[in-house]
């Protein structure tokens, strides 16, 4: 199975296509969208759906998955999160796949085995668990991280879109 992971934000959306290779779990490629702080809301957001659409495009992922809604403190940045996170999800599902969501403390839990856990502690355990020479960028080590917990649980994952035909 090879799933498209992704860690919304304006600035710097983390993803990740992961692939299993048996029981064993391997990041075909991952990183983060930055975009500059010149960029304008809405140049950020045609740059998240383009990336995401060339990722879908070359590494043809089976589903994507997407770190589930977040609370914040500022009704601005919750606007800002849901706009980057809606451009990935149409990318996702305007290909025709399944989208599935888990809720950060859920990932924590499932990589470092604590829903508490820090982004450092995330990174680390990332890099363990996927034998990388070095720790991932926080944007990138979370988007391994939401990937690698489906693919830990896709057999009792819950599909929560369906995807967009014709978009």
């Amino acid at each position: 199975m090879r799933v498209l992971a992704i860690d919304p934000s304006l600035r710097a959306t983390g993803f990740a296509v992961l692939e299993n290779e048996g029981r064993k779990v391997r990041a075909v490629v991952y990183g983060t969208i930055k975009n500059a702080a010149s960029l304008l809301p809405s140049g950020c957001l045609v740059a998240i759906h383009e990336r995401v659409l060339e990722l879908i495009q070359t590494h043809q992922p089976e589903c994507a998955v997407f770190e589930g809604l977040i609370y914040v403190q500022s009704h601005r940045i919750a606007i800002t999160l849901g706009a980057a996170r809606g451009v990935a999800l149409v990318a996702a599902a305007s290909h025709g796949l399944p989208i599935y969501e888990y809720a950060p403390r859920r990932v924590k839990q499932s990589v470092v085995g604590r829903g508490g856990a820090d982004k450092g502690q995330v990174g680390f355990m990332v890099r363990a668990l996927l034998g990388l020479t070095e720790t991932p960028a926080v944007d990138a080590a979370d988007a391994l991280a939401i990937g690698i917990t489906h693919l830990q649980t896709a057999a009792s994952a819950i599909r929560v879109a369906d995807p967009l035909v014709g978009i």
